[in-house]
Parts: structure tokens; sequence; C-alpha cells
């Protein structure tokens, strides 16, 4: 294995990462923002507000995307085991 291998395999991690949690990520960022604007319409400034919505969406976000995370990190770990098999 060679500095380009390993660097492929880097990225390859880094855009699985990415990937994987998005899912989760973006639940979070729209559920806050929803709840961001709900309390600067109705001027209620209570900051416990936010956890509990954000923790729910993500939660159920994580079970609905379960089996595409899966299925993105078993891509990788086959695509990094083949290229250890390959390399020696």
């Amino acid at each position: 294995m060679n500095e380009a291998d390993a660097l492929d395999i880097l990225q390859a991690a880094i855009w699985t990462i990415v990937v994987a949690s998005g899912p989760a990520v973006a639940a979070g960022m729209i559920v806050g923002v929803v709840i961001a604007l709900i309390q600067a319409l109705t001027q209620v400034q209570e900051m416990t507000l936010t956890f509990v919505p954000k923790i729910l969406a993500i939660m159920i976000t994580i079970g609905i995307s379960a089996p595409f995370v899966g299925a993105q990190i078993s891509l990788f770990a086959n695509m990094v085991f083949s290229r250890v098999q390959s390399g020696f």
C-alpha cells in the first residue's frame, strides 16, 4: 500500500462519515431552525424548548435511515477489505 492508496481510503472514510451522519444532522438543523423561528415569532426564549424536539427528530431520523447508513458503512468496509486483500 502506498501513499495514494492511503489517501484514497482516507477520502472514502471522510466521505462515508459525511454521508452517514447527513440525515441526522439535517433533521436536527431543520428542527432547530423551525423552533428558532417559532421562538422569534412568539418571543418565548426558553432554552430547554429546543432540546426535546431535536432529540426526537434525530432519533426518528436515525431509526428511519439506519438501513441507508448501514449500507454506506458496509460499502466502505468492503472497499477497505478488498484493498487490504489485494495488497498482500
